[in-house]
């Protein structure tokens, strides 16, 4: 193998940087909620009673099939810095408060399962807080 400064292969191969997305908190909600929209009659899991775990448990959650694998399943969100389908790097990587993701996520809102249509009209909430006192402001 022969080792050659990056300046010279340039001539050799077409190099451009590696391109992380880099999405705004409105961007990445919005992309949430559009992968949620693409099958609006999935049923998703939901995680059960959020906020009766303790913390490092609660941020350790997650249920197979649920809101949060459809975000984890996106290569575009996983590019942007999203770890898991966790509640806790959902988070994060949201930047949205627990009690929002509660609202979004917990079995106590939406039953064992949740249709993603419902899943998307939560996170398009988060995304647009004056949307929840509309649709949403019998769960705050």
């Amino acid at each position: 193998m022969e080792h050659r400064p990056l300046s010279e292969l340039g001539h050799v191969a077409d190099l451009k940087p590696s391109e992380v997305p880099v999405l705004s908190k409105r961007e990445r909600l919005d992309r949430w909620a559009e992968l949620l929209e693409r099958e609006p009659d999935r049923l998703l899991g939901t995680l059960d009673e959020i906020e009766w775990k303790p913390k490092a448990v609660r941020l350790a959650m997650r249920a197979d099939n649920s809101a949060l694998t459809v975000a984890f399943n996106d290569p575009v969100l996983r590019t942007a810095g999203l770890l898991s389908d966790r509640f806790g790097d959902a988070v994060n990587f949201f930047q949205i408060s627990e009690h929002d993701a509660h609202i979004v996520l917990c079995s106590c809102h939406g039953g064992q399962f949740m249709r993603a249509e419902e899943a998307a009209r939560r996170v398009r909430g988060i995304r647009s807080p004056s949307l929840w006192s509309l649709y949403f402001g019998w769960l705050r």
